[in-house]
């Protein structure tokens, strides 16, 4: 182990009146000492109930700071911990529930309509738990831990996350990894990218718009805490609020997806130009590809200080590349940090820089997706690679350049087309908010190339306009690329971390 236990604990003995999180809009703050007793307090508790090392818990509650005291619990007494997104359905949150065998349910009053429409999905379920507010059928955190001791439990262990899939394409698949070695605060892979690659330290100050439930937000905010920095959490993304607090809580380090990227650049000039972003060191962008001339023009306003990577929640592949290394490719997501990386064909061969197919990574990190084996089967190939579904291309040099999810390809006339070209085109267009696009039947075709557009003013929406968003893509791209129906919506069904739920859309 280190000399300085990588953990909140050590922090909480060294600087107790550090900031760990901050949440603005709600008025709250941890600081490590108040995030070390509160959550030694709920893992007695979940000692006391029974609940020992490799069980799970689940959580249903929006961003607040009780958040991290449950996080933080369930991850020092080797728990698995699987946040819930608290804006699905209750039919959809059940079927996590159930999946993910979870022994304790910790739930925020503020969602109570879903957690009442949980129904039989809890009867499994051997402690349930309000926060902040009363639920029937559960017990209130703060009356269960009032009198519980705030100092560490006998056996503490390191835990982990059993995150879910966002289930973009169909369920949801729960992604259960080992657990790490057992002593708190020891060598970690990823707090090594957080320092070595990104300089994340104790006096990092961490900005996350989104919501702590995904797996980005989550493990970068923890991270943080691991490290003694500050986390400073958004309940939801607004552009010129986080441009406000980046000023206000002097940020270093921001994540965002390209989706927050495309808002903060639609800003008139001016609103940009009225807080001082000084402070910032790099902002990072992930979890979809980014088009080339939103990065670009990212990079011409906030400098050479805005880096990607690419990875997945399966942990088994990372791709990184800086600001320079994109200038001179752009495009690319970067150069694999953990291991090789090979582009392969439908048979499994493997193709020549250049030529696009499924991307699959060398790991020694195995995972299992819980309680489907055959899933688990069909993510690796018979050499232990593995994939998620991706499809790119590598150049000589090795830099990654991803084309689309294997799962979003068009067939059309019997020729693939993938949507994320028409997509890139038409969401830089000055009229267009948010653009996805799909195929949908064709008599003749199979499929044909369908855009789905919300507009940024909706009274504009025209068939004259709907015409001329189609030749705007086919003076840019190869006509068989492009959209041949346009349809104006209101809204396209995102989740709040920016990723698309294509399967939502009418087809």
């Amino acid at each position: 182990m280190s000399e300085t236990p990588q953990h909140p604990y050590a922090h909480a003995a060294a600087s107790p009146d550090r900031i760990a999180v901050t949440l603005p809009s709600r008025g709250e703050t941890r600081t490590y000492a108040e995030l070390d007793h509160r959550s030694n307090q709920i893992a007695a508790l979940l000692r006391s109930r029974g609940l020992n090392r490799r069980d799970g818990i689940a959580i249903l509650m929006p961003n607040q700071a009780s958040w991290f005291d449950v996080v933080w619990a369930g991850l020092r007494a080797g728990l698995y911990v699987t946040p819930i997104n608290w804006h699905l359905t209750a039919q959809e949150a059940a079927y996590i529930v159930r999946d993910c065998e979870a022994k304790a349910v910790f739930a925020s009053a503020q969602i109570a309509e879903t957690v009442a429409a949980l129904g039989d999905a809890l009867d499994a379920v051997e402690l349930r738990v309000s926060v902040e507010g009363d639920l029937p059928g559960f017990e209130a955190l703060d009356d269960l831990i009032a009198d519980l001791p705030g100092t560490p439990i006998a056996d503490e262990r390191e835990g982990s996350w059993m995150f879910y899939s966002s289930g973009t394409t169909g369920v949801p698949k729960g992604i259960k990894p080992g657990l790490p070695a057992p002593e708190l605060g020891g060598p970690n892979p990823f707090l090594m990218l957080l320092t070595e690659l990104y300089g994340f330290d104790s006096s990092t100050v961490y900005l996350s718009p989104a919501p702590l439930y995904h797996a980005a937000p989550a493990g970068w905010s923890t991270g943080t805490q691991r490290l003694g920095g500050t986390v400073v959490a958004m309940d939801r993304f607004d552009p010129e609020e986080l441009l406000r607090l980046i000023e206000r809580h002097q940020v270093t380090n921001v994540q965002l997806v390209p989706t927050h990227l495309i808002h903060l650049l639609k800003l008139p000039e001016e609103v940009r130009g009225r807080y001082d972003l000084s402070s910032l060191k790099m902002v990072v962008h992930a979890a979809a590809p980014c088009p080339v001339e939103v990065k670009r023009a990212a990079i011409e306003w906030l400098g050479p200080i805005v880096y990607e990577y690419y990875a997945g929640s399966e942990g088994t592949g990372f791709c990184a590349i800086s600001p320079q290394e994109w200038l001179e490719r752009p495009g690319s997501v970067g150069r694999s940090l953990l291991g090789g990386v090979h582009i392969l064909d439908e048979d499994g061969n493997e193709l020549p820089a250049g030529d696009e197919g499924q991307v699959w990574f060398e790991s020694v990190h195995r995972f299992d997706y819980h309680g489907d084996p055959e899933k688990t089967r069909n993510a690796f190939n018979d050499k232990g690679w593995s994939t998620i579904g991706d499809i790119g291309r590598l150049d000589e040099d090795g830099y990654l350049f991803l084309t689309d999810r294997a799962s979003n390809m068009i067939i059309s006339g019997g020729v693939n087309i993938y949507p994320r070209e028409a997509e890139d085109v038409l969401v830089v267009h000055p009229l267009v908010e948010d653009v996805a696009v799909i195929g949908t039947p064709d008599e003749v075709m199979g499929e044909q190339v369908t855009a789905f557009v919300q507009l940024r003013d909706p009274s504009v929406a025209s068939e004259t306009l709907a015409a001329e968003l189609v030749e705007y893509t086919r003076d840019r791209l190869t006509h068989f690329k492009c959209p041949r129906e346009v349809r104006f919506v209101d809204a396209l069904p995102r989740l709040p971390n920016g990723k698309l739920l294509k399967r939502n859309l009418t087809a």
